[in-house]
């Protein structure tokens, strides 16, 4: 369903506000939504899960590499499989550690408003009280 031309003028006005406020998160939340490290790190898992997955089906066979009764290659592919997927979940945090390394230091926390989360929606409520205030 799309937008009014009243809620897209409201919706403009709030994204001009927010870059006005705190352009960091505003470009750091506009645009492309995960980091290029943290798209490398979830396809480096990826690529590492696969091949984990292929020793581990590959070890079967190949009775040579069987160390007493334990397929050797099995488990390495196990332990690959693991650490891919390993790689590839802990991308998820990792755009917020680049974007906390290309700004520098962290933003002190407000200890009345409950962090910075709850400081940036406090502030985000009392806008949007005293907007319809006005009107």
């Amino acid at each position: 369903m799309p937008l009014s031309e009243h809620e897209q003028r409201l919706l403009e006005q709030i994204e001009r506000a927010l870059y006005q406020e705190d352009p960091k998160f505003a470009s750091s939340v506009s645009g492309n939504r995960m980091s290029k490290p943290a798209r490398r790190r979830r396809i480096q898992g990826a690529v590492v899960f696969v091949l984990g997955l292929v020793l581990l089906v590959a070890g079967i066979p190949f009775q040579a590499l069987y160390l007493g009764d334990i397929p050797v290659l099995s488990v390495v592919g196990f332990l690959a499989m693991l650490g891919g997927a390993l790689l590839a979940v802990t991308s998820i945090g990792a755009r917020g550690q680049d974007a906390e390394a290309e700004g520098g230091a962290e933003a002190p926390k407000d200890p009345k408003s409950g962090g910075e989360n709850g400081g940036f929606t406090g502030r985000m409520e009392e806008r949007f009280r005293r907007r319809f205030e006005q009107e």
